[in-house]
């Protein structure tokens, strides 16, 4: 995995129920799409908010999971997605609850989200 040393920060968004479920069983849930493609969906900060937007855009309870990449080791791919026209971050493993640095709760003007409060 070709990345920048040091902490290089990579997000899964999750509702805030999915954390609290991570938070209880030690592992972050996968979704459907995750299970159909084989890894789980992951993003860069650069594309999180816009990736929020596209697949999440009526969600009230959404939290940007924060995980350091370098703690997901061989496993994490970064791959073309050609719907986007850019590289995605993929982890081919079980995305655990001590891979998350922090959960950041998003908030939702309209259909643009940001970064709010660290929860």
């Amino acid at each position: 995995m070709a990345h920048k040393t040091g902490d290089y920060f990579i997000y899964r968004l999750a509702t805030r129920t999915e954390w609290f479920a991570a938070e209880e069983t030690g592992v972050v849930p996968t979704r459907d799409i995750d299970r159909r493609d084989g890894y789980i969906h992951l993003s860069t900060r650069a594309q999180v908010l816009k990736t929020a937007a596209l697949h999440f855009a009526r969600s009230d309870d959404l939290v940007a999971l924060e995980i350091n990449a370098e703690t997901l080791g061989d496993e994490l791919k970064f791959e073309l997605a050609p719907k986007r026209g850019e590289k995605f971050p993929h982890y081919y493993g079980a995305l655990r609850k001590d891979h998350i640095t922090r959960a950041i709760a998003l908030t939702r003007d309209g259909a643009e989200f940001s970064f709010g409060q660290v929860i």
